[in-house]
């Protein structure tokens, strides 16, 4: 057709009937979505809740926008329907039909009612545009289509991510809480109470968390809502556990604690005895160095001879304390106090090895010396020296030394090396002048 009008060529009959083909598939889509997000569970929530915050601001927008999209849905489907009417009067249309339909179809032929538009407008602040409000607005039915689009895309958007909210997080917040329940009355059977204790005290404090954490959660879901960058789908994004996972963390870490009390509470007698055990042997050990210091002192001479400290006193107290925990079953101050007396106490047992070897140092020298004059006395007597008067009487003088109290070791030791170079020289002689035709002793002094 050649002739035209304000929206262009005007259209020819099989055009028409494409593009209300087209057209009748787009209003199905369109009340599909529509019909799907009016009985999305999120809607009808969001419609029954008590909402703060950034859902009360938008959901009031998106109740706008849900009620002026149904507005733009009616329209469509009025001109839709007047479209299809219009065709249906004659099969074969007739040009005035044709420049009609052409209008309706392609101009801005579609107009909304003013007052659902300003009721929309005011809700959102502003229209498409931008601009302040109108009392009505004219659309092109490809134009309403685009606008529904946009419309439908926010609105689902804001109701699936407070939905993702709503089904992510309160469930798991109150499993966490029932377990925080559970694990509060297992810490008050062990004494781990508020300010007796410190994870005691967190678990006050977790529980007070997720208390106003849930409520947040059902007044206000898109504060705990985090688009995904770069995303344009409606929905895109994630629930926030971040306060959530931080306090799913500590209760854990207070868990951990409350299970090493039970475990001071099952084998803290065991512990207890073994304590004592480990401080009656440092006891024992202290008491046999003072001892020996007595004995060293007695019998060595012109020695420095440690002083050998008491008994660890305050170890001693500190297990009677441990003792009057476990009796009144106050586990969370048993078990750091265990904990550090075995430290304490294993440190206490060395100290007190180490001051018996200290101590019995000069005794242990003394020891080593008789040996060793013994041995070369018994060496020589084996190589047929046994009479030589030199060495008689170096050994005797060194054996006096040795086995006299009290006894200087340094002058000891002395004797028993000069008895030791003696021995060598009658070796080493022995050596220089064999007998006629016999071998020659080669043994060494220490062999």
């Amino acid at each position: 057709m050649g002739d035209t009008g304000p929206t262009g060529p005007v259209m020819d009959r099989d055009e028409v009937d494409r593009a209300l083909a087209r057209l009748g598939a787009e209003h199905e889509a369109v009340e599909t979505s529509l019909l799907a997000l009016q009985d999305h569970a999120g809607r009808r929530l969001l419609e029954g809740a008590e909402l703060t915050g950034v859902t009360a601001v938008r959901w009031s927008a998106a109740e706008a926008s849900i009620t002026l999209l149904w507005a733009y849905f009616d329209a469509y489907t009025g001109a839709l329907r007047t479209a299809r009417e219009i065709r249906s009067r004659r099969r074969w249309s007739s040009r005035e039909d044709l420049a009609e339909l052409t209008e309706l179809l392609r101009g801005e032929a579609v107009t909304v009612a003013g007052s659902t538009a300003a009721a929309a407008n005011a809700a959102n602040a502003a229209t498409p545009d931008g601009g302040p409000g109108r009392l009505s607005e004219r659309y092109s039915l490809a134009a309403l289509v685009d606008r529904m689009n946009q419309l439908y895309a926010t609105s689902l958007d804001m109701v699936v991510a407070a939905d993702a909210v709503w089904s992510a997080l309160p469930a798991r917040i109150d499993l966490l809480a029932a377990e925080l329940q559970r694990t509060r009355k297992l810490a008050h059977s062990v004494g781990v109470r508020p300010g007796e204790h410190p994870s005691g005290d967190d678990l006050e404090r977790i529980t007070r968390t997720l208390t106003r954490l849930r409520e947040q959660v059902v007044s206000d879901p898109l504060a705990f809502w985090r688009p995904a960058e770069g995303s344009s789908a409606p929905g895109g994004g994630r629930p926030d556990t971040t306060v959530y996972d931080r306090e799913a963390r500590a209760l854990e870490e207070v868990r951990r604690e409350i299970d090493a009390v039970l475990a001071v509470r099952q084998d803290a007698e065991q512990r207890i005895v073994r304590l004592r055990d480990v401080l009656s042997r440092a006891d024992r050990t202290l008491a046999e160095a003072r001892t020996a210091r007595g004995e060293v002192l007695a019998k060595i001479a012109a020695t420095e001879v440690p002083v050998v400290g008491g008994p660890p006193i305050v170890l001693q107290e500190q297990l009677a304390a441990a003792a009057e925990y476990r009796r009144h079953a106050q586990w969370h101050r048993l078990s750091p106090l265990l904990e550090s007396l075995e430290e304490k106490a294993e440190d206490e047992l060395l100290r007190a090895r180490e001051s018996l070897t200290a101590v019995t140092a000069p005794l242990a020298v003394r020891a080593e010396l008789r040996g060793r004059l013994d041995a070369y006395k018994a060496k020589m007597a084996r190589l047929g020296h046994a009479g030589d008067p030199e060495l008689n009487e170096k050994y005797e003088k060194a054996r006096r030394m040795l086995w006299s109290a009290p006894c200087d070791l340094r002058v000891a030791e002395q004797a028993v090396l000069r008895y030791q170079h003696a021995a060598a020289d009658v070796l080493g002689s022995a050596r220089r002048v064999p007998e006629q035709g016999g071998p020659v002793d080669r043994t060494e002094p220490g062999a």
